[in-house]
């Protein structure tokens, strides 16, 4: 179960239309703020004309110091500003307890290692759903929604591109930090700590805030070519959370996802594997029903290890 404890007015279920925009609001101003926090520091940092800006904004600015800025900018402005709207609300607005000490201690180390093979199985099996959905094609009356998707995918596979085109271990640092570790703290945070929980409480079902939740995490990164394979893995950080009781299970589960993708592909730039990020057609169906099993063998023993940590709690409680 969740944890999220709060007392507050707003937080109460009949408020739920003016808690859900209050944190919308307070999330995407504290992304803004920071985003053009970031901006203004960018060329002190970086030794980047403000009149080459604009260029550096859409990827074109051929600059030693273009990518390390272009990360900059993605930190404060992704994961750093999702975790500082997130705990602004929860402090200010909800005064809600999150329990961080009582999260810590539901997190056991071999249940920690056992998200490895975990993930590793579900993201064998997502590339099947990857490959669906990138393949979607439109009926004739949605032509024009497709040929916008297609061109918003597009141009965000440019940018990941140049992201993740690390010219050495510094700019591979930098983007395992603000792709890896920042996004996956910061999103979990907000997504899974806060607005999972909430939706858990205004919708009285556990499994819709959950699903409601990964659909919001999966539509806010406008990438519709790329939306059910991210929703599916938000659904899967909720269900580690709602099952474990602690938020450290998805956010180790998100670093490990985003992270693992950063490694590959400077990995492949190094000529040590081969790995296309845009290629999502090389799969074997040996190899997805192998991840398949994995996955839901690992997430067996999670479920009936976490069932028997909580039953022990509340066994040693009762003494």
């Amino acid at each position: 179960m969740e944890i999220y404890k709060t007392q507050s007015q707003i937080a109460a279920k009949h408020n739920w239309l003016l808690s859900l925009v209050l944190l919308v609001l307070i999330t995407f101003g504290a992304l803004a703020l920071l985003q053009g926090l970031a901006v203004l520091l960018v060329p002190y940092l970086f030794e980047i004309p403000v009149e080459e800006l604009p260029a550096l904004f859409m990827g074109n600015l051929d600059h030693p110091n273009g990518r390390m800025a272009i990360l900059f900018l993605q930190g404060f402005g992704g994961g750093l500003g999702f975790f500082a709207g997130g705990f602004i609300f929860v402090r200010y607005l909800d005064k809600a307890d999150l329990g961080w000490k009582q999260q810590f201690h539901k997190s056991k180390f071999n249940l920690l290692l056992l998200i490895i093979p975990l993930l590793l199985g579900f993201m064998m099996f997502n590339v099947m759903i990857i490959d669906w959905n990138s393949s979607i094609q439109f009926p004739s009356f949605m032509k024009a929604f497709e040929e916008f998707a297609r061109a918003k995918e597009d141009q965000l596979m440019e940018l990941t591109r140049y992201l993740t085109d690390f010219s050495g271990m510094g700019e591979f640092l930098m983007g395992l930090l603000v792709i890896g570790i920042l996004a996956g703290i910061g999103e979990e945070y907000l997504f899974r700590g806060i607005l999972q929980p909430k939706l858990h409480h205004y919708t009285g079902n556990a499994h819709a805030g959950i699903w409601i939740s990964a659909i919001i995490f999966s539509a806010i990164h406008l990438q519709f070519y790329g939306f059910f394979p991210r929703l599916f893995l938000g659904a899967l950080f909720g269900y580690l959370y709602l099952y474990s009781g602690s938020l450290v299970y998805p956010m180790l589960a998100h670093i490990l996802n985003n992270s693992l993708t950063v490694i590959m592909i400077y990995a492949n730039k190094l000529g040590m594997v081969e790995f296309d990020i845009e290629n999502t057609d090389n799969f074997s169906w040996l190899s997805i029903l192998f991840g398949l099993a994995l996955f839901i063998l690992c997430f067996k023993v999670f479920i009936e290890q976490t069932r028997k940590e909580t039953y022990n709690e509340k066994m040693a409680k009762g003494i």
